[in-house]
């Protein structure tokens, strides 16, 4: 979700997708916006996997269309159940002992690049730590942690990224090796090097989205519950449309073209 708020001030919000595990891509009504926004679901099964990545991958190499791809190759959240038998995988294969990270995976980056290194401009190499402790779920819904996220922004251009696929790999693990330390200093130190201050939002801007959507929620409520059977017979229509599309994963045509300048990032 830190990612979006990022995306949010850059202005690149609309234009952000996520590869993110198949399973919430049956959550009703997200699944709907997941569809339309282009998100990438997995199982996290590679033999399955590729296919899908390769054709939904295929869509997005016109230069011309922005497109910021946020890709986890952990695979997963941060435990310390996670982290103790990623250590003891690393310690099998002779590979270095994260802390604060998990060791990557690394298929689906190497397949993401493979397919759209011809159209990308950079490769962003972010980390996020949180002050005190690692947020869960309900603390992000009740606003009750983190109070505060910072956000480590390394620009990686394709020509420093290697090609081979083993070169990947290895490039890969070093990154992650510089994440663990770079966490590692930010508990020690509270931040991260060189870090600067980003603006707040704009409060009268994030009210009037707000009661936008608040008022135009309440607007269709009403007409739903309360219009003609017409238009409740268009809400199911629609309803039955959205679920069919989503489950045979059939996207509209783009209609609008992009802005000049846009960047294409992973």
């Amino acid at each position: 979700m830190y990612l979006w708020d990022l995306a949010l001030r850059k202005g690149y919000l609309g234009y952000i997708k996520y590869i993110l595990k198949s399973s919430l891509m049956k959550l009703p009504i997200f699944s709907w916006a997941f569809h339309i926004f282009e998100f990438i679901p997995v199982e996290r099964k590679w033999e399955i996997d590729e296919a899908i990545m390769q054709n939904k991958l295929s869509k997005f190499k016109n230069p011309r269309d922005p497109i910021w791809l946020a890709v986890f190759p952990e695979g997963t959240d941060y435990t310390e159940k996670k982290c103790i038998m990623s250590q003891e995988y690393a310690s099998e294969h002779g590979l270095p002992k994260l802390e604060h990270v998990l060791l990557p995976k690394t298929k689906g980056f190497i397949c993401c690049l493979q397919q759209l290194r011809s159209s990308l401009d950079a490769v962003y190499d972010v980390t996020i730590a949180y002050k005190h402790r690692l947020p869960d779920f309900l603390d992000n819904v009740y606003g009750v942690d983190p109070s505060e996220v910072h956000i480590h922004i390394r620009t990686v251009q394709l020509s420093d990224i290697p090609t081979s696929e083993d070169e990947i790999t290895e490039w890969m693990i070093e990154r992650f090796r510089q994440k663990d330390k770079l966490l590692s200093d930010f508990l020690a130190k509270g931040h991260f090097p060189d870090e600067g201050t980003e603006g707040d939002l704009s409060t009268p801007k994030c009210l009037a989205n707000f009661f936008t959507i608040v008022g135009l929620t309440g607007i269709c409520l009403y007409l739903t519950l309360c219009s003609s059977v017409w238009f409740k017979v268009y809400v199911v229509a629609s309803c039955a449309y959205l679920s069919f599309v989503t489950y045979y994963s059939i996207l509209p045509p783009q209609l609008v073209g992009s802005p000049e300048g846009a960047k294409k990032a992973v």
